[in-house]
C-alpha cells in the first residue's frame, strides 16, 4: 500500500497565544517579585523595633509568590507540549516502521553504502553526479549513461576518489548537474528512501531517522506500509512406526 503523504497543516495560533500569555505572566511575576522584595526590604529597614514585622505574614507572602511561579512554569511546560504536537511530533511518530520517500540531498553512509534517488525533470544530454562530504569536499563523481527523464536510483559504495573506503556514519550530499542539448540546465530533485527508525526534535524542528540519518519529516512525499516477512510454518512430520 502506497500513500501520497501531505503533512498536515496545523494552526499555530493557539500555541502562539499561549506562549505570549505565559511570557507576559513570567515577566509580570518577575516585576512583582522585585517589587515585593523592595517593599519587604524597606519594611525591614524601617520597622518599629518594639513591633517587628509579623514573620507568619512574611512567610505566607513568600509561599504565595512561589505558588504563582510554579503555576507559570507548569504553563510553560504545557505550552511546549502543545508546540511539539503542532510541529508534527505526534504525527511523525506514526511513521516509525514504515518505508518513506522524502526530499533530501543528504544521506548517511551505512554498511559501506549511501543511497539516493534523483529525479530529472526532462531528458538530459549531459549528466554528472557528485558526492560531497560534510565539509563540501568532493569524494566521488561519475557520469551515468541513463539520462532519461524520471527517477534514477543511485548507490555510492563509500569509496573516495583515491579508492579508500570511508567510515560509516558520515553524512554526505548528492549533487546532480544536468543540461539539455542546448546547454540549458535541467531541474533535478534528490530523495532518500528507507524505513523510519526514530523521531527527534530540536529547536522546534521535527526530524525522522531514515537509513541512520535525519530527514525533515515535512519533506516526506510517499509512505509505504512495510510488508510483513513471510515465514513458512514448519510442522515436523512423523511416520507411524511399522507394526508387524
Amino acid at each position: 500500500m502506497t500513500v501520497t503523504a501531505t503533512p498536515p497543516t496545523t494552526s499555530t495560533t493557539p500555541a502562539a497565544s499561549s506562549t505570549n500569555t505565559t511570557a507576559l505572566g513570567a515577566a509580570s511575576l518577575a516585576d512583582n517579585f522585585n517589587t515585593f522584595l523592595s517593599l519587604l526590604t524597606t519594611q525591614l529597614k524601617n520597622q518599629d523595633p518594639l513591633s517587628p514585622l509579623d514573620s507568619n505574614q512574611f512567610t505566607q507572602q513568600l509561599v504565595q509568590m512561589t505558588g504563582v511561579e510554579q503555576q507559570i512554569n507548569a504553563n510553560s511546560l504545557l505550552t511546549q507540549l502543545v508546540a511539539n504536537t503542532g510541529n508534527g511530533v505526534s504525527t511523525a511518530v506514526t511513521l516509525i516502521g514504515k518505508d518513506v520517500k522524502a526530499v533530501s540531498d543528504n544521506a548517511n553512509l551505512t554498511t559501506g553504502q549511501a543511497k539516493w534517488t534523483y529525479n530529472l525533470s526532462a531528458a538530459a544530454s549531459d549528466l554528472k553526479v557528485e558526492v560531497l562530504d560534510a565539509n563540501g569536499k568532493l569524494v566521488h563523481a561519475e557520469a551515468p549513461s541513463d539520462m532519461k527523464a524520471g527517477d534514477h536510483a543511485f548507490t555510492w559504495n563509500g569509496k573516495d576518489l583515491s579508492g579508500n573506503q570511508l567510515p560509516d556514519g558520515g553524512t554526505y550530499t548528492l549533487r546532480v548537474t544536468a543540461t539539455d542539448s542546448s546547454g540549458a540546465a535541467i531541474a533535478s530533485t534528490n530523495y532518500v528512501e528507507g524505513v523510519v527508525t526514530g523521531v527527534t526534535q530540536s529547536n522546534g524542528a521535527t526530524s525522522i531517522t531514515v537509513n541512520g540519518g535525519p530527514v525533515d519529516w515535512s519533506k516526506v512525499t510517499t509512505i509505504t506500509q512495510v510488508a510483513p516477512t513471510a515465514t513458512a510454518a514448519t510442522t515436523p512430520t512423523t511416520t507411524p512406526a511399522a507394526t508387524s
